[in-house]
This record gives C-alpha cells, structure tokens and sequence, in this order.
C-alpha cells in the first residue's frame, strides 16, 4: 500500500527504489508499463533494472513519479 503523510510534499524523502517497489506491488508491472510504456517494464520487469533506467532517463522518471503521485491522490480519494 501506499501511504506519505499529509503535510510534506508528496515526494520529499521518498527514494526513487521505494517508488518502483511500492507502484510494483500496488498496481503491477502490466498497469506500469501502460502508463510508461518502456523496456524495464514489459521485458523481464525488476526493481534493479527499472531503477538502472530510470536514474538514466529523466523524462522516464518523470512519468513514473506522476504516475506515483497519481496512485497517492486516488488513495486519499
């Protein structure tokens, strides 16, 4: 589950690493691949590979920490 405390701004102390495990675990890796349609998701998805990329690609961790912060206000919804 996704939990983040009200009154700090939504990724403030939240690891790039704790992003992807919790999306993984909450969601799955299919949703994540929908929503950021990249190679770490839908060929032999991992946390090690996934985080390998994304420290890489800037646009790719863009999306994936909307798609975090999406998951967090549909939570508190």
């Amino acid at each position: 589950m996704i939990t983040k405390p009200a009154n700090r701004p939504p990724l403030e102390g939240v690891t790039l690493e704790a992003i992807v495990t919790q999306l993984s675990e909450a969601i799955g890796w299919a949703a994540m691949a929908d929503a950021v349609p990249v190679r770490c998701f839908t060929f032999e998805p991992s946390i090690k590979s996934s985080l390998k990329f994304l420290r890489k690609t800037p646009w790719a961790r863009a999306k994936v920490e909307a798609l975090y912060l999406q998951q967090l206000t549909r939570l508190k919804a």
